[in-house]
C-alpha cells in the first residue's frame, strides 16, 4: 500500500529570470501597509528598485540582515523583539535557506499566541495570520515551497526542525539571475544539498509516485548543471536548470523528507558549524553504498538519473551512481573528506550519538541505521 500523501503548494509560485521586478506589484496587492525584509548585507544593493518602489507606493519597509549562518532559538528570540513592535503586514525572506526559515517563523510568531517551544516538531503550529513572501537567492535548500524549518537549539547544540504547512509561503518568486554572484563553493554546496533533497525522496523508504515525479528530474537537471553554474556562474542556462532543480527538491520535503544523509550531517553542522550543504556533500556518496542492499533498483533508477549508463545488472548500475557522485563532488570543487574540513576523528562516536537522535529523518531511510552504522559510515567518511 502507498503512504498517505499531504501535499502543500505555495500559494502562487513564480518562476523566471529577471522577475524580482514584478516582485513590489504583487506586494501591493496584498493590500499591505508595512513590510519586514529579512535578506542579507550582499543582497541589499539588488534590492534598492523593490523597497524603492514599495515606499513610493505607502508601503513602510524594514529589513533585517542579522541572520548570516545556521539560525539559533537564541537568534530567532533577538529578531523577535525587535520586530515585534514592527509587527508588518508581511514578511519577505530573500536569501538561502536559513534566511527563509527565519522569515518563515517570524511571519508565523507574529500575533500568535503560542510561542516557538510549543509548535517546536510535526503539526504543533496552530494557524500563521501575516503573509509570508519567500525568494531564494540560492539554489539548494528549497526552505521557499517546504513546510520546514531548522533552528540550532543551544541548549543541546541539536538541530530542531518545525514542520508545518503553516509554513508554506503565501507567494513564492523563484529568479535565477539571483543566484549569479553566489560563489563557486556556495554553488557547489548548495546544489548538491538540493540533489541530497531529491535523491532521498525517491529512495525513501516512504517514496510516493507524485513526488517521485519532481525527484527524478530534479536529480536530472542538477546533475546536469550544476557543474556549468560552478564554474561559470554567469551562465543564465544552466543557473535556471539548477534553480528549477532546487524548487523541485523544496516540494519533496514536505509529503516525503529525507532520511539518513541529513540526519548524519546534523552534528556537523551544529558541532562543527560546517555549512548543510557542504555536510551533505561529505557523506552522500557513502549513506549511498550502505543503502543500496535495501533498494538496488531505486538506486540504480537514481544513477540513470544523473546520467549513468545502465550497468551489467541492477547493482551495478546503482554503484555507477555512487561514482557519479563522487566525480560531481571532485568536479565542484568541494572536500570529499571529512578530514578535509578538519573533522577531528575522536568526535565520531560522539557524532554518532548525536545523528541517532534524528529519529524523525532516519526513520525515512530505506536500510536502518544504528549508532555502530552511523559510525562506520563517519569513518567510512573520513
Amino acid at each position: 500500500m502507498l503512504p498517505p500523501l499531504n501535499m502543500y503548494f505555495p500559494g502562487k509560485l513564480v518562476f523566471a529570470s529577471g522577475c524580482l521586478e514584478n516582485l513590489a506589484d504583487e506586494i501591493m496587492q496584498l493590500g499591505a501597509r508595512s513590510a519586514l525584509i529579512v535578506t542579507i548585507e550582499p543582497l541589499l544593493p539588488k534590492l534598492q528598485s523593490l523597497m524603492g518602489k514599495l515606499q513610493g507606493n505607502g508601503i513602510s519597509v524594514s529589513t533585517d540582515t542579522s541572520i548570516v549562518q545556521e539560525p539559533s532559538f537564541n537568534d530567532f528570540e533577538k529578531l523577535m523583539q525587535q520586530v515585534g513592535p514592527i509587527n508588518p503586514d508581511v514578511v519577505i525572506g530573500i536569501g538561502g535557506g536559513s534566511v527563509l526559515d527565519i522569515a518563515k517563523l517570524v511571519a508565523a510568531q507574529l500575533d500568535n499566541e503560542q510561542q516557538l517551544k510549543d509548535y517546536v516538531g510535526i503539526g504543533l503550529l496552530k494557524g500563521r495570520k501575516k503573509k509570508l513572501v519567500c525568494v531564494p537567492a540560492t539554489s539548494g535548500t528549497g526552505s521557499e515551497a517546504s513546510p520546514n524549518a531548522i533552528l540550532v537549539d543551544g541548549a543541546d547544540n541539536q538541530k530542531k526542525g518545525i514542520i508545518s504547512p503553516f509554513l508554506v509561503p503565501d507567494i513564492v518568486y523563484v529568479d535565477p539571475l539571483l543566484t549569479i554572484s553566489v560563489p563557486p563553493q556556495i554553488t557547489a554546496a548548495t546544489g548538491l544539498d538540493a540533489l541530497t533533497h531529491c535523491l532521498e525522496a525517491y529512495t525513501n523508504k516512504f517514496a510516493q509516485p507524485f513526488i517521485d515525479i519532481y525527484a527524478y528530474e530534479g536529480m536530472r537537471l542538477i546533475a546536469a548543471h550544476i557543474v556549468i553554474a560552478v564554474k561559470d556562474g554567469s551562465n543564465v542556462a544552466a543557473r535556471e536548470k539548477v534553480a528549477m532543480g532546487s524548487l523541485l527538491g523544496g516540494f519533496c520535503l514536505g509529503p516525503v523528507n529525507t532520511a539518513g544523509v541529513h540526519a548524519l550531517s546534523y552534528p556537523l553542522g551544529s558541532t562543527f558549524h560546517l555549512a548543510h550543504g557542504l555536510s551533505n556533500a561529505l557523506l552522500l556518496p557513502h549513506v549511498m553504498e550502505y543503502n543500496i542492499p535495501a533498494a538496488t533498483q531505486r538506486y540504480a533508477a537514481v544513477a540513470i538519473a544523473l546520467g549513468c549508463r545502465h550497468g551489467i545488472s541492477g547493482l551495478d548500475t546503482a554503484l555507477k551512481g555512487v561514482g557519479k557522485i563522487r566525480q560531481l563532488i571532485s568536479e565542484c570543487g568541494i572536500p570529499a573528506r571529512l578530514r578535509d574540513v578538519n573533522i577531528p576523528e575522536e568526535a565520531i562516536p560522539q557524532m554518532a550519538i548525536d545523528a541517532l537522535k534524528i529519529q524523525r529523518l532516519l526513520k525515512n531511510n530505506p536500510r536502518e541505521i544504528t549508532e555502530e552504522d552511523a559510525v562506520n559510515i563517519y569513518r567510512a567518511a573520513y
